[in-house]
């Protein structure tokens, strides 16, 4: 969905799937030879501290700050009623919504070029897929709150094992 598509309340022309992937742009632009920042985000308390450090750290930088926003499909909605399903896709779609909202105001405030993208699939192998094709300097994200992922590995542990580019883990 681009920017050209939205009407003047901000809100979408037509009504696309919350694990449907879109790209949207905010803010003024800057050159491709701008610093790269990714920022994983997901709605979580940590992952919008990680998302205010990295709009400030682009702006301190003169970068451009692209915003990830991966859907998944939680394991136990396949195995639910229909509704359980219809809920998840209303609820990610709200949450996405609002993520939207905030980035771009944010973007016109802080005069920030922000790429939104919202994408479908494992946040890790996405994070790091996206972080690849866009040559990003550093990535940004949130400190993991469950429990499991100390046995597991968090998606932040994760992308410092891959080891391609400096990543923050906001508290």
């Amino acid at each position: 969905m681009s920017p050209a598509e939205l009407d003047a309340s901000g809100s979408s022309a037509f009504e696309s799937s919350a694990f449907e992937s879109t790209v949207e742009r905010f803010g003024p632009r800057r050159g491709p030879a701008a610093r790269a920042i990714l920022a994983g985000v997901d709605g979580s308390d940590t992952a919008m501290r990680a998302a205010a450090y990295a709009f400030g750290l682009t702006r301190r930088q003169g970068g451009r700050l692209i915003v990830a926003f991966i859907a998944r499909h939680s394991a136990l909605t396949t195995l639910g009623p229909p509704v359980a399903a219809a809920v998840e896709h209303d609820t990610t779609w709200q949450v996405y919504t609002e993520l939207r909202d905030q980035i771009r105001s944010g973007a016109e405030e802080l005069e920030v070029p922000v790429t939104l993208l919202k994408m479908f699939g494992d946040p890790y192998t996405a994070l790091r897929d996206t972080a690849d094709r866009c040559q990003v300097d550093t990535v940004v994200v949130g400190a993991s709150q469950k429990a499991g992922h100390r046995f597991a590995g968090s998606v932040a542990t994760k992308l410092i094992r891959a080891g391609h580019w400096p990543v923050l883990v906001v508290p």
